[in-house]
């Protein structure tokens, strides 16, 4: 396995070095790698709109009413992967595990609807395989700058004074901490002169069902001279995305694995687009995916000893939304 994806990575840093445009799509345990230059997209039925590159042709009109409903499982069903989480990081395996869940939905929308229709700084749509509207970015790099933006920590934007109390909160605080310091320590693999720009600022998620906030900070550095231009090296280094897995990653991952016991495939996996000379990347979050002929919308978020399980349990649930309004 791990051949095939090397040689993915390698064909990456010879597409960038050679200053050709591409858009690549990696999975969750970089077990697939897809490479797509700027006239195969068409081909491949990807539909892209990214703040850099879009190939979404046509205005769409929704002329229906949204019908959504979820399934999420019970508490119960919930707790058990929760609570092999804390056991692990009671006992000093991982000190932040992102534990996500997949849940059933129903809508009268397709994959390609809730594309065209959903806002986010992200949207991809994958042959009626998979969608997603993703609000955070994985990493950018411009003029040789690598900058990195951790999202960690969300609220009902609906409560009274919602964004101090996210910024204050103990718990949301610690998350945020830790999956700073684990970026600005992944980013200084490849970087020098690695510093956190901006701390716990705050963005503003609108969606149909309910408006929320989140908070992000800002990381960068300069490109070391060995990985510039080499987009698929650095992606081999820094993946899995931080914010996705927790801290510290290769024991996460093996807890995550366990926890979990659904395979995540593309989801919180990385995509990007280089223009042949810049690179923008997201992780791939609110996501909806297509087995079979069900939905399911992939959600989760950060555990730490300060969790409580009604209140994951409440943002898994939450997450499982739309941002068309």
């Amino acid at each position: 396995m791990f051949s095939v994806n090397h040689q993915k990575f390698m064909e990456m840093d010879e597409l960038s070095l050679q200053k050709v445009p591409y858009f690549f799509v990696i999975d969750f345990l970089s077990e697939n790698v897809e490479i797509y230059q700027e006239e195969e997209i068409e081909k491949s039925g990807l539909l892209i709109d990214f703040q850099t590159f879009s190939n979404t042709k046509k205005e769409h009109k929704l002329n229906k009413k949204i019908e959504w409903k979820s399934f999420p499982e019970t508490q119960e069903s919930f707790k058990t992967g929760f609570d092999k989480v804390q056991k692990n990081i009671r006992l000093g395996n991982s000190y932040l595990v992102n534990y996500t869940r997949k849940t059933e939905i129903e809508t009268n929308l397709s994959l390609e609807e809730i594309f065209y229709h959903s806002e986010a700084k992200y949207k991809v749509f994958y042959k009626d395989f998979f969608v997603f509207f993703s609000p955070e970015t994985f990493v950018k790099i411009i003029d040789g700058k690598i900058l990195t933006y951790p999202m960690k920590g969300t609220i009902d934007a609906s409560i009274e004074n919602a964004a101090e109390i996210l910024k204050s909160d103990p718990k949301e605080k610690a998350e945020h901490y830790t999956v700073v310091d684990l970026l600005r320590n992944d980013l200084s693999m490849v970087a020098d002169d690695v510093y956190v720009d901006q701390f716990q600022h705050i963005d503003f998620l609108k969606t149909w069902q309910k408006d929320l906030y989140a908070m992000s900070s800002e990381i960068s550095g300069r490109l070391k001279p060995e990985f510039d231009g080499k987009v698929g090296s650095i992606m081999q280094k820094l993946l899995p995305a931080g914010s996705i897995l927790g801290a510290p990653k290769p024991k996460t991952l093996e807890i995550i694995l366990e926890a979990e016991g659904y395979d995540r495939g593309y989801y919180t996996g990385v995509c990007g687009w280089f223009d042949g000379k810049n690179l923008d990347s997201c992780v791939m979050i609110r996501f909806i995916e297509r087995e079979h002929d069900k939905l399911y919308f992939k959600s989760g978020g950060g555990i730490t000893h300060m969790s409580k399980l009604e209140d994951e349990y409440q943002e898994m649930k939450n997450k499982i939304y739309v941002p068309i309004h």
